[in-house]
């Protein structure tokens, strides 16, 4: 039996130093691809993961060329004395080779399972990316990174082909298990071949059962839930006297800079399906942006925060260029004091509700940090709870928590993008009050993009709709619902009854689709095409002699809860469902008396209800 136990002590050593350098270099190179667009992408990743798929004796073949006498880096190495051919040096950048695409992959996979608004969010809280990396990328992708220094460090154990080209057979120097097993089956030393054979696996195979078992164990810590809190911790209104969701004087605050200029976003950006092109400016106040999906008003709150940049256009804040394309301006993230509230609310899972208010605070004293977490836990009605992590949360504490870790940073722009998307209907009216209370003592300027019509009219006084990356109008709220100018207007703000409409005389049109003459009170616009009235606002009436009133039948009917659409048909009986000219919305009650009328029944179209429009 032999005695010799160096293959092992040096595969050990070659194998963990090689793990460490792949880890370093791997992990780095992941996250450089991990963001990195240029043309030259395919051709570099076929580069890094070339080693996996190369066959060992070509890659030490490469290395050789690389690091001997001739070779470029060995020429270089020369000039200092010192060269790695068939050194323990040589077998560590071998091992460190051939198991660095694991690591690579295994890297870059992670970090592209990690929820990018999480990053995102981070940049806008201040941080910079190298804090980024390390506190919000580097902890969350974790697992798969202790996965992949698992792969590399079996793929470094067992290499073979590259490091016997590269470090050779020196028994005691470079020798390492593999190579052992080589020799001594080429010796006839059977069992000696079987005692390394049997190490490599043990150590391999033990390895990763070791990480298959912590991964489990990890994901069912992080996934474990105490017993969950009720939903209706959320505040609930039983009538009387009526307990405020949070006290405002609880809120810090931000101040503007005593110079107030503003914001002015003037950008251009190509996107897929239509091209941004949009310009507005605001003051310190609550702005609606309204759109259909797709319009672009998400992308404008991105911009602005610095997570996606426009090709050309201007973005000044309070004076300041945050962005300008014909001064290469371009502020990062972090140095734009613009917090945005994201979809899904972005919380930090690993770190506990006082953990992710207080990652925008770093630059403040200890003691002021701890200050400003209480005022804001206890301005979200959530004292207590600041040790709790997201996944304990509900959806509507989630919501509270990413409010106040927006606010906490003191920002001159708050960015809400459809911040209640994610709430049931209940949890959505609670928390529209909540943010309208706290957004009554905000001081700065916020932004509320949202698609819901009768939530941008309760919270924002001012409203600018978009359509296909423009904005079609800006203007307070009840003029663009009360006069919309077009019919793409008309139909974002919720119009669903639309005519082709002829000038008649000064104050009537005809209503071509829906054959009837309507008056009307309004100036009538130059280039009038269309006329529209909101279904809400059609009335039915007993009395045809009433003015504006005008005979239809029913085509069929919608319901819900509370209300019926009523699908009409002027001036005849309709031939199918499909065949109606307007819908009318009622309440259950007025259904009820009217449903057993006989037809035709009679609709009002009020003048003063009728909106005007160009194309």
């Amino acid at each position: 039996m032999f005695t010799n136990l160096s293959p092992l002590w040096i595969s050990l050593k070659t194998a963990g130093i090689a793990t460490i350098a792949t880890f370093v270099i791997g992990t780095a190179a992941a996250y450089w691809m991990l963001d990195y667009r240029g043309r030259w992408k395919s051709l570099i990743e076929g580069i890094l993961i070339a080693p996996l798929i190369l066959p060992p004796t070509v890659v030490g073949f490469l290395l050789l060329l690389l690091f001997g006498r001739n070779g470029p880096i060995g020429q270089l190495m020369q000039q200092f004395n010192f060269t790695i051919i068939f050194t323990w040096y040589a077998a560590v950048v071998a091992a460190t080779v051939v198991s660095f695409p694991l690591m690579y992959k295994t890297a870059l996979g992670a970090f592209e399972q990690v929820d990018s608004s999480l990053l995102q969010v981070a940049r806008t809280l201040g941080a910079s990316q190298m804090r980024v990396f390390f506190q919000i990328l580097l902890p969350l992708a974790f697992p798969g990174l202790v996965a992949g220094i698992t792969l590399a460090f079996a793929r470094a154990l067992g290499e073979f082909g590259a490091t016997l080209m590269l470090a050779g057979n020196i028994p005691g120097q470079t020798q390492t298990m593999p190579i052992a097993i080589y020799f001594a089956v080429e010796s006839g030393e059977m069992n000696e071949a079987w005692f390394w054979a049997i190490s490599i696996m043990t150590l391999s195979l033990s390895g990763l059962v070791a990480v298959n078992l912590w991964q489990q164990r990890y994901q069912q810590k992080n996934n474990l839930m105490p017993p969950r809190l009720l939903e209706a911790n959320e505040p609930v209104n039983r009538g009387g006297k009526y307990t405020e969701p949070a006290r405002l004087g609880h809120w810090i605050q931000p101040q503007l800079r005593t110079t107030q200029t503003g914001l002015l976003v003037n950008i251009e950006k190509q996107l897929l399906n239509f091209k941004l092109d949009t310009a507005f400016t605001a003051q310190p106040e609550t702005l609606g942006i309204l759109g259909g999906s797709g319009s672009g008003k998400s992308m404008t709150l991105r911009c602005i925060a610095g997570v996606d940049t426009p090709a050309k256009g201007r973005i000044v804040l309070n004076g300041r260029s945050l962005f300008d394309s014909d001064k290469n301006i371009n502020l990062p993230s972090h140095k734009r004091n613009v917090s945005l509230v994201f979809q899904n609310y972005a919380l930090f899972p690993h770190m506990t509700v006082a953990q992710n208010i207080a990652f925008g605070l770093q630059n403040l004293p200890k003691s002021m940090r701890r200050q400003r977490i209480s005022q804001q836990l206890e301005g979200v009605q959530m004292q207590g709870l600041g040790d709790r992590y997201p996944h304990q949360l509900s959806g509507g504490q989630q919501q509270r928590v990413a409010l106040a870790r927006a606010l906490a940073t003191e920002p001159e722009v708050l960015l809400l993008d459809e911040p209640f998307s994610a709430l049931d209907t209940y949890l959505r009216s609670q928390m529209e009050r909540q943010l309208l209370e706290t957004l009554a003592t905000y001081c700065g300027i916020t932004l509320f993009v949202t698609h819901n019509l009768e939530e941008a009219y309760r919270i924002c006084e001012n409203l600018m709709v978009m359509s296909g990356g423009k904005a079609i109008a800006y203007d307070s709220k009840h003029q663009i619902f009360e006069h919309p100018k077009t019919v793409r207007i008309a139909q974002l703000t919720g119009c669903k009854n639309f005519s082709r409409a002829v000038l008649e005389e000064s104050n009537s049109v005809a209503a071509t689709d829906w054959g009837i003459t309507l008056q009307v009170l309004e100036a009538i616009p130059e280039g009038l095409t269309d006329v529209g009235i909101r279904a809400h606002q059609i009335s039915i009436t007993t009395d045809p002699e009433l003015d504006h009133t005008y005979p239809c039948w029913l085509a069929a009917t919608s319901e819900t809860p509370h209300r019926m659409t009523l699908f009409l048909k002027f001036n005849g009986v309709p031939t199918s469902g499909q065949d109606y000219h307007v819908q009318a919305e009622v309440f259950k009650e007025k259904w009820n008396d009217i449903k057993d009328r006989l037809f035709p029944w009679y609709v009002r179209l009020d003048p003063a209800r009728l909106i005007l429009m160009v194309d």
